[in-house]
């Protein structure tokens, strides 16, 4: 099966934008669109709208410069993901998105991480 390629000239650009990370690769998904490099998710496209990867970590940065987080309706409850929209002024040009990219990329790789491993419990 071949995929067709992504023309949509918005996920172009916010590739281009994220590229400061290597090479963006961009996949279909519900609607919208998955943005990886290295195989770990840094942002999605949904409702022609830019969301990059947070964590509890990274949020309050986001937070700080007025970012939206992620919500979508879901039986009737409000749901919502680990993914803010950057600052309007870092859709202007790649060098204005790096900081932002780099934010979004550390919190991938900290998602990627394994869990810490327990110790098994001691029998008395």
């Amino acid at each position: 099966m071949t995929t067709r390629p992504i023309t949509d000239p918005f996920v172009l650009h916010a590739c281009e934008l994220l590229s400061c990370l290597g090479p963006v690769k961009a996949v279909r998904m519900f609607g919208g669109y998955g943005l990886s490099v290295d195989g770990m998710n840094v942002a999605i496209i949904a409702w022609d709208t830019l969301f990059l990867k947070t964590n509890a970590d990274t949020a309050p940065r986001w937070l700080a410069v007025g970012a939206r987080p992620f919500r979508y309706e879901a039986k009737g409850k409000t749901m919502s993901l680990q993914y803010h929209t950057p600052p309007e002024e870092a859709l202007e040009s790649p060098a204005l998105m790096a900081p932002w990219a780099r934010l979004a990329l550390e919190a991938a790789v900290a998602a990627r991480k394994p869990a810490p491993r327990r110790k098994p419990a001691s029998r008395a």
